[in-house]
C-alpha cells in the first residue's frame, strides 16, 4: 500500500492528484468537485477506475490565462 500525497505536500514531481486530495486541497467538497469534473472544468485522466486530476494541465491553464489579462 502506498501513501496517499496530503495537499501540503504536493509539489512539481506529483502530476496527478486524486478527488479527495485535490477537494481538500482546493476547498471544495469532493460532490462538488465531482459535478464540476463532470460537466468538464477540470482535466482529469482516468487510471483504471479512479479519476485523477491531471495538475500539470491545470497549472498551464492557469498560467496562459493570468499571461493572458490586460
Amino acid at each position: 500500500m502506498t501513501k496517499q500525497a496530503q495537499p501540503d505536500e504536493v509539489n512539481s514531481r506529483i502530476p496527478l492528484m486524486t478527488l479527495e486530495a485535490f477537494a481538500q486541497a482546493s476547498g471544495l467538497t469532493v460532490g462538488t468537485l465531482r459535478a464540476q469534473v463532470y460537466r468538464g472544468y477540470w482535466p482529469t485522466i482516468k487510471v483504471g477506475k479512479k479519476v485523477l486530476i491531471n495538475l500539470e494541465a491545470v497549472r498551464l491553464d492557469a498560467a496562459s490565462r493570468y499571461s493572458e489579462r490586460p
